[in-house]
């Protein structure tokens, strides 16, 4: 199979068109049989359901070319199971996830020659979601829905390398209790964007967003969960049920724990607590773990030792073998990798 001619290693992280994506439609109870399309088109009605009330869920995840030559992704199943999840809570049917991870394998299979090669620093993004398709102007949920799922070519996150981020406490709340904050739904990202735009505007890379309750205690940013290194070098997560579950952050704590011999903690941790941490990272699909060098709370800068200048070394050694796991040079625990071909 011919790759495309695309230059990869200057690829940035944005949307380019491949030839195949995957469409199912959801009428009268029922999941229809799903394909295969090459048009990127999708056509809706002015009053559709995810138009008037953001009635969508959505996911995101990857495939690599490994060292052997092989296209696989990585833990696909757990994706389906948090579509599922954030689809229930909208009120939308869910798909089907063994159909999720077939549709995902299909539409690799059928873009892969937009599969970046191995060594290039670039993936294949791909990004599974549902919305509402029929009219509906009372507030209620959508009697019709579309599944479809499209993947894109992306460079690494970072261009030229790893830059230890500059992030600010914010004023304003990405969750509230007992809301949305657990799912991955459109809402939720749509609410970040001018939070992100003003922290950008003041010099800040990303927000770290509290919680609503007391907002005395660290929640995530806008798209990543937050991973943390001790002084004595343990790992430990905030805790908490208005974020989302990612997918990264529960594959680095199972490295941590059983490739790296690491005490992990999950955990409610307090503001109060950051100035006594070692290291700090943002945990997500598109990054693996993004290095924080500083967060500054209203003036007050909190600088962490290992991360001002580069990636601090625990967090080095979670993303190489994380890394290492998902491109094939290390052995992966059972159910981690799906190989496409």
């Amino acid at each position: 199979m011919e790759k495309k001619n695309i230059d990869w290693s200057n690829l940035g992280f944005g949307y380019i068109p491949t030839e195949y994506r995957y469409v199912s439609n959801y009428k009268n109870g029922t999941w229809d049989e799903g394909a295969l399309t090459t048009d990127s088109t999708v056509v809706i009605n002015e009053c559709a359901g995810v138009l008037q009330y953001a009635q969508t869920v959505f996911e995101g995840l990857k495939a690599y070319t490994t060292e052997d030559g092989r296209i696989v992704t990585f833990r696909p199943d757990l994706n389906a199971a948090r579509l599922e999840s954030s689809a229930l809570r909208l009120e939308m049917p869910a798909f089907p996830q063994d159909r999720f991870v077939d549709a995902v394998t299909q539409l690799v299979k059928a873009n892969a020659a937009y599969v970046p090669p191995y060594g290039s620093g670039a993936t294949l993004y791909i990004r599974p979601y549902i919305f509402g398709t029929n009219p509906v102007i009372g507030v209620k949920p959508a009697d019709e829905y579309q599944f479809r799922v499209f993947c894109t070519p992306v460079g690494p996150y970072f261009k030229g390398g790893v830059r230890p981020l500059t992030i600010r406490v914010c004023d304003f709340d990405r969750a509230a209790p007992h809301g949305t904050g657990h799912i991955k739904a459109g809402l939720n990202y749509a609410m970040s964007l001018h939070a992100i735009v003003t922290a950008h505007q003041e010099g800040y890379d990303e927000n770290m967003y509290l919680d609503a309750a007391t907002r005395t205690k660290v929640e995530e940013t806008g798209g990543a969960n937050f991973l943390f290194v001790t002084k004595d070098n343990k790992v430990v997560t905030p805790k908490s049920p208005t974020i989302l579950p990612s997918i990264t952050r529960r594959s680095l704590v199972h490295v941590a724990k059983e490739y790296l011999g690491l005490e992990v903690e999950e955990r409610e941790i307090y503001v109060s607590e950051l100035k006594d941490m070692a290291e700090c990272g943002l945990c997500g699909t598109a990054a693996v773990i993004s290095p924080v060098g500083k967060i500054v709370d209203h003036g007050t800068e909190i600088c962490f030792p290992s991360g001002m200048s580069q990636m601090g070394p625990i967090t080095k050694k979670l993303y190489d073998t994380l890394t290492g796991i998902q491109m094939g040079r290390l052995e992966a625990p059972e159910g981690w990798i799906h190989v496409i071909e």
